[in-house]
């Protein structure tokens, strides 16, 4: 659904959920989708690449990845009974979800477009960004977002990227050394493919990784305007 500028849908109900995110969402799919992820080509644990490491460290000195990472972790916190969303870098998997595996542009926008939301509602009610929070001001935002159509969307988007980040083959970005697996006792699928097969490096598949040259265009330009969108936007979610 396409909003006017400024218009932030975590505050009003006029979002309707587009019909991309509930496929996703449903309860089949989702459930599909954590099979799945087991089920990917896995690859050597540490084919996460240096060079996308050090894109993922230059994206985290700003938004929107400041708040992505804050949200994600706020949502599965460090904890005696089982890893964090620090421990299965779910941050770090969201990354690559966006920059190099074959994303809808849609969906790269929403995920983007709720920071700039989320933002402006925590301005609105605490005149500070939700990075600037207190851990119980921050769930008191979430919870008041998740009441609205459009809150609720963009949180079970990242939960769900949550639950892949936790059972992906650690090659996606997450998953580091199977943590996840080892929580849930899970014996990984054999071989493990050498680096350059994860599905969206497959033939026929287009892929968006960050500097690659061989990038499509059309990936390219989802990513850059995704991002140019969010930071336009900002402008219009503070208050003076």
């Amino acid at each position: 659904m396409t909003l006017a500028p400024n218009t932030n849908a975590f505050m009003n109900g006029s979002f309707i959920t587009p019909q991309w995110l509930k496929t996703k969402l449903s309860r089949r799919k989702l459930l599909k989708s954590a099979a799945g992820a087991t089920m990917v080509a896995a690859m050597p644990r540490q084919s996460w690449s240096a060079t996308l490491e050090g894109k993922f460290q230059t994206a985290m000195q700003s938004n929107p990845w400041l708040t992505l990472d804050s949200v994600l972790k706020h949502l599965l916190p460090v904890s005696a009974t089982g890893p964090s969303a620090e421990d299965i870098k779910a941050t770090q998997y969201l990354f690559n979800v966006v920059y190099q595996q074959p994303t809808d542009a849609a969906e790269t926008a929403f995920i983007y477009q709720g920071v700039g939301w989320l933002n402006g509602f925590t301005q609105s009610q605490k005149h500070k960004d939700f990075v600037e929070l207190a851990i119980t001001e921050k769930e008191q935002m979430l919870k008041a977002i998740s009441q609205s159509r459009a809150g609720e969307n963009w949180l079970s988007n990242l939960v769900g990227y949550i639950f892949e980040a936790m059972l992906t083959p650690p090659s996606y970005g997450g998953n580091p050394n199977g943590i996840g697996w080892q929580w849930l006792e899970h014996q990984a699928g054999f071989p493990l493919p050498p680096i350059g097969k994860r599905y969206y490096e497959l033939p026929g598949q287009t892929t968006s990784t960050l500097g690659d040259k061989k990038t499509s265009k059309q990936s390219d330009a989802t990513a850059v305007l995704s991002h140019q969108q969010y930071t336009r936007k900002q402008t219009g979610t503070r208050k003076a």
